[in-house]
């Protein structure tokens, strides 16, 4: 599907460059909408991203938007489906255009963008990537990085825009937002169990019966060893017992 979309984004651009003006026709406009310019519901999917980082031409940045977008639409629909990935998509406009109608926040298609590349993220987090075209750097970075971003618009923005971030977003929410809260939930758990077992480890350390004075083992950490007392009173197991009769 994305293939369809960023050959209609290239198209779109070679007609701005034509009539400058013409992107104006295609935004997400609600009150146009409303008006009877009904397209825009869809059309706004193809507004090429022009601005970047970089102090590059607008060509050469629609150019890697594009190359980009198909990228992520390949990397997609191996890991999905295309039937999935469709849905995804379909899902990520339903919200973008709830987000416009009832919250007044024209997101275009910049959000819907970047839940693409969350969930790419969420396939191929170790995959690397050229950040701003020039820094290596790891998808899940990146993906980290701009979640940091929009989370601190949704905290320091209006209650209007939180709303509409998290309609926008809700495609996001829908495919992954159990998994994470599964993760947490998993995570929480190993570490419960992990400092129980290290309080219950301690806890059967100091009952122990035998310490060894050097490498401090005892018969819990180690049921195999054998222990001696040495002529100055210690104990030590036999690994090192031999050390402890060199030094008295």
């Amino acid at each position: 599907m994305l293939r369809y979309v960023g050959f209609l984004t290239a198209l779109v651009f070679v007609l701005e460059k034509v009539n400058p003006g013409y992107l104006r026709l295609l935004d997400l406009d609600p009150v146009a909408v409303m008006h009877g310019e009904v397209w825009r519901l869809i059309t706004y999917i193809f507004i090429p991203q022009m601005a970047s980082m970089l102090p590059l031409p607008d060509w050469v940045n629609v150019a890697f938007y594009i190359l980009f977008l198909w990228w992520m639409g390949n990397g997609l629909e191996s890991a999905w489906g295309a039937f999935k990935l469709t849905i995804f998509y379909l899902l990520g406009m339903i919200g973008t255009t709830i987000a416009a109608f009832f919250f007044g926040a024209a997101f275009s298609n910049l959000m819907l963008t970047t839940s693409l590349f969350f969930a790419f993220a969420r396939f191929y987090p170790d995959l690397v990537i050229y950040f701003a075209y020039i820094l290596p750097m790891k998808v899940k970075w990146i993906a980290w990085f701009s979640a940091a971003v929009l989370l601190l618009q949704i905290v320091v923005g209006s209650m209007q825009f939180r709303a509409a971030a998290i309609c926008a977003m809700a495609n996001y929410l829908i495919f992954f937002g159990p998994g994470i809260v599964r993760d947490a939930r998993q995570r929480r758990d190993v570490t419960a169990r992990r400092r129980r077992f290290e309080m219950e480890t301690r806890e059967a350390e100091a009952e122990a019966l035998h310490r060894c004075a050097i490498c401090g083992a005892t018969e819990v950490t180690d049921p195999n060893l054998e222990f001696r007392v040495a002529r100055n009173g210690e104990e030590y197991c036999l690994p090192h017992l031999s050390q402890a009769k060199a030094t008295t």
